[in-house]
């Protein structure tokens, strides 16, 4: 969703081709009619929130069937547990003024043979995501969740392994400052056992990623 422009020169001189950007992307059907592989075994529905004004991005994988079915992101309980790690009200995560969510695949991708979530679609970020986050310039924080979002936003690691990039996340964050991209697993319950298994996540991430995340809306509060 994108919101009314801002009386900021800045952001108001980008409004009318972000909102153009996102109706392309909201009637985007390339998924289905030209797809890179097999194509989208529904009708496409893109879920992101996003708006020329925030200031923090959650770059995430893609909806699962229940946020495709109400039409909301992280509509689920990894959604709960997610704005539980950065210390946010539900009013607040959804507040498109203030926080972008932009996943690698804008619709749900369907479930594999085992019922798990398919891969993000390819063809998002081949059409999309160059285009939109160039459009972006007010973002000053990157939550950066899971492999395909490791590979668009962190090239260099995508040949590491999630956890490995995951522990690196101190100097990952220092190098990309100001703007700095703090990885982050997906906050599925399928990571339970990692999370138990390397307590500085809880101990250290995400106090240190509650800090950057009221530091950047702090600022925003005070503008």
């Amino acid at each position: 969703m994108s919101t009314a422009p801002s009386e900021a020169g800045g952001v108001q001189a980008e409004a009318p081709s972000l909102d153009r950007l996102m109706a392309a992307i909201h009637a985007c059907r390339v998924c289905r009619e030209a797809p890179e592989k097999t194509p989208l075994p529904h009708a496409p529905q893109p879920i992101l929130q996003v708006s020329g004004t925030a200031r923090i991005v959650i770059c995430s994988q893609a909806p699962g069937n229940i946020a495709h079915q109400k039409g909301v992101p992280f509509y689920d309980p990894s959604g709960v547990r997610l704005r539980d790690w950065l210390g946010l009200d539900e009013a607040t995560f959804y507040d498109a003024s203030r926080i972008a969510i932009i996943p690698m695949g804008f619709c749900f991708p369907g479930y594999d043979r085992h019922g798990g979530d398919l891969p993000p679609r390819p063809e998002c970020v081949t059409h999309w995501h160059d285009r939109l986050f160039s459009i972006l310039p007010e973002l000053r924080l990157f939550l950066v969740i899971g492999k395909y979002s490791i590979a668009y936003h962190l090239p260099e690691r995508r040949r590491e392994s999630l956890w490995a990039v995951v522990r690196d996340w101190r100097a990952i964050a220092a190098a990309t400052a100001p703007r700095p991209l703090i990885v982050l697993p997906h906050p599925s319950w399928r990571n339970n056992v990692w999370i138990r298994r390397n307590p500085f996540f809880e101990a250290e991430l995400v106090p240190a990623l509650r800090r950057h995340v009221a530091r950047v809306l702090g600022e925003v509060g005070e503008g």
